[in-house]
Formats: C-alpha cells, structure tokens, sequence
C-alpha cells in the first residue's frame, strides 16, 4: 500500500490540473429543481421535480405534481413516466445501456426542458483497499478503489458512498486528466467527524462502508464537480442554495445522468 500522505498529495497535484468552474452564486429560489438518473442496472428510474428554496430557508423543497415527463433513447425507447408522489416520477419497463443516448423531456408548469446524457462503457470495479494515517492522535481511515482506467482519454467517476446504514451520502469526482490507463492511485477519504451534530459522523473499526462506482459523461462530472466545491467536498444529498452548472436546458438547476453502476461493500479492520 502506497504512503498515504504521497497519495495526498497526488490529490492536490490533481486539483491544481483541474480547469475552473463559474458557479453562479446568486439566489435562485423558486427555480425548478430536476434530477433524473438512468442506469444499466434494472429499472425502475427516478426523475424527482421540486422548487428550490432560498438559502435562509428550511431544505424542504416544493414539489412539482403535474409534470409530464418523457424518457427516451437513440434507438427509438420511449416512455413516459408514472408520479408517485414527493414529487418523484418512475419509469415501469424503460431499459438502461451502455453506450446510448438518453433524452429527458419535461414539460412543467407551462415551461418545457430538455436534457441528454451519454451512458458510457463500464469500467470494472476491482475491489477496496484500506489505509489509515494519523492526524492530531486520532486515526483517520481511507479506501482506494482498485480499478484501472481505460486507455483511451476522457473517463469520468463518481464515487458514491456511505457509512453502515446512515443515509447520509458522501461523493468523490475522479477523472483520467492525471494517470489516464493506469491503475488508481486517488483514495476516497472516509468521514472523521465527531462532532455534536445529529448527522456526524466518525468512522471506526467495525463499520461497513457502502462504495458505488458510476461512470459518468463529461457534463454530469462538471455538475459533481462544481457541486463539491460548493460544499466543500462532503455530504451531499440535493442541490445547494448555490448551484453548479446544470446539463438541463431553459434555466434548470439539477442533472440528468446516465451512467453506470457497480458496488462493493468493506468492513473496516
């Protein structure tokens, strides 16, 4: 296992490689909310609609009951989409593929948007390997994901996960720009907080922690991207009073990813 504070460092080398994002910080309350998902996995597949609300207020956000929503690929899938409620709308047999098209077509109050996302190829996803590092006399624990990048430029991740069965999500955003076709060498660090918080979060040997691997296109990884330097690189969950740029047309905020989907699960030792 490589030293962990080499692998930090590589992470601020990465960063500084990185091209800056314009996030629009201006108030946006009021805006419609839209985050759709497809997957390879089996379906269903979720496009939740809702209000924002503006950054003094409660994150309870509006939802949006009466949208017609279409899901539709390039080799000529289509459906439109059930509302379930909590302003959540549900595909019943749509199939998600590598490798196509996807369009999301929206029409909500009075207003039509439109999206589309490319599903890239799969990358296998290998395993876990644990690290830990000291800071201040407290352990501190990391997973790197072992998978190795396809030689060819311009893969894009999103690492998913979570602690036991705490809903509270935590991203990483990687990218090939750095080590394009080699193994990984970017851990994903895992949350130190022990703070007086009803959502902190400290992990400790025992805990299961839940990593899901997806590979993303290019616009849905400038979004994730922007995301997390508007909350500092934590726990995410929604779209922030402050919003990154969206891949969603006519003013939008949100996503619509199509992506790939793979998992593994480890125990910390």
């Amino acid at each position: 296992m490589k030293n962990i504070f080499l692998i930090i460092l590589s992470l601020f080398l990465v960063t500084s490689c990185e091209k800056e994002i314009d996030l629009d910080l201006d108030d946006q309350s009021g805006s419609i909310v839209i985050e759709g998902n497809v997957t390879d996995q089996a379906g269903p597949y979720y496009v939740k609609i809702t209000k924002s609300v503006a950054f003094t207020q409660a994150n309870q956000y509006p939802a949006i009951e009466n949208a017609q929503v279409v899901l539709s690929d390039n080799t000529g899938q289509t459906e439109t989409l059930l509302y379930i409620g909590n302003g959540k709308y549900q595909t019943s047999t749509f199939v998600g593929q590598s490798g196509r098209t996807y369009t999301l077509k929206i029409q909500a109050e009075g207003k039509e948007y439109t999206s589309t996302s490319i599903m890239p190829a799969a990358v296998s996803f290998d395993g876990l390997d644990q690290d830990s590092f000291m800071v201040g006399g407290e352990t501190s624990y990391t997973l790197l994901p072992v998978f190795t990048d396809p030689q060819a430029l311009g893969d894009r991740y999103l690492f998913v996960y979570s602690v036991n069965n705490n809903p509270k999500q935590f991203f990483s955003e990687f990218s090939d720009n750095v080590n394009n076709g080699m193994l990984n060498q970017r851990p994903l660090i895992l949350p130190n907080d022990d703070g007086d918080k009803p959502d902190d979060i400290k992990v400790v040997v025992g805990d299961t922690i839940h990593v899901e691997m997806q590979c993303i296109d290019d616009k849905v990884y400038t979004f994730y991207s922007a995301l997390l330097q508007l909350s500092g690189g934590g726990a995410g969950g929604g779209v922030t009073p402050s919003n990154p740029p969206s891949n969603i047309s006519n003013g939008a905020l949100g996503y619509f990813s199509a992506h790939t989907v793979r998992k593994k699960s480890i125990v910390i030792q």
